[in-house]
């Protein structure tokens, strides 16, 4: 047997190098093994998966307000389901419109009107925190332990959408405007 003296490295370094060994040492043991030739031969691999971030929303709902009360601010409010895979369950929503720059704008035409939207994380609400377009609303977690929701619970959030007594007022009487809201779920 052969004994080396150290005596210029550190016991840092010493440990280190043989923290690094060890860890080599653990990888071949989860390396795959190869059977012997024999009358049985048996051989084992390491299985590992990992899955991607996801998120979904669901149970959105198109949105129509017929023959509203100018006086009166017009708003559908409703319940959504919103689903994260990551260990808080958490989410960011970015709405955006098909108003110019991706503004919230209901047309006819030439004619135009705004509306506002806003974003709950919990369901059966009627107000919540506004969003604007094409700015992320962070920190959000949700609920839902499926994607699509359909066990307990059936909804996370709520998705309000408002036209304000003023914008109805300049709208034309019996004519419809109608817009398109996306809305963006990431996961975080």
């Amino acid at each position: 047997m052969r004994i080396i003296a150290i005596s210029n490295i550190s016991r840092s370094k010493l440990l280190g190098a043989l923290v690094a060994c060890l860890a080599l040492l653990g990888e071949r043991a989860e390396a795959a093994t190869q059977g012997t030739l024999g009358e049985t031969s048996t051989g084992s691999i390491t299985i590992t998966v990992s899955v991607a971030k996801l998120a979904q929303i669901s149970g959105l709902s198109d949105v129509t307000l017929s023959a509203v009360d100018p006086a009166s601010t017009a708003t559908n409010a409703q319940s959504v389901c919103v689903w994260s895979n990551t260990a808080t369950k958490g989410y960011s929503i970015t709405a955006s419109g098909s108003g110019p720059g991706s503004s919230f704008a209901l047309t006819n035409g030439s004619m135009t009107a705004p509306y506002s939207v806003a974003w709950s994380v919990s369901s059966g609400q009627t107000s919540g925190t506004s969003l604007s377009p094409g700015a992320a609303l962070t920190g959000l977690t949700s609920t839902a332990t499926e994607p699509s929701c359909s066990s307990d619970p059936a909804t996370t959030s709520s998705l309000i959408v408002t036209v304000g007594a003023a914008d109805l007022q300049n709208m034309q009487a019996e004519t419809s405007y109608s817009g398109t809201l996306n809305l963006l779920v990431s996961p975080i």
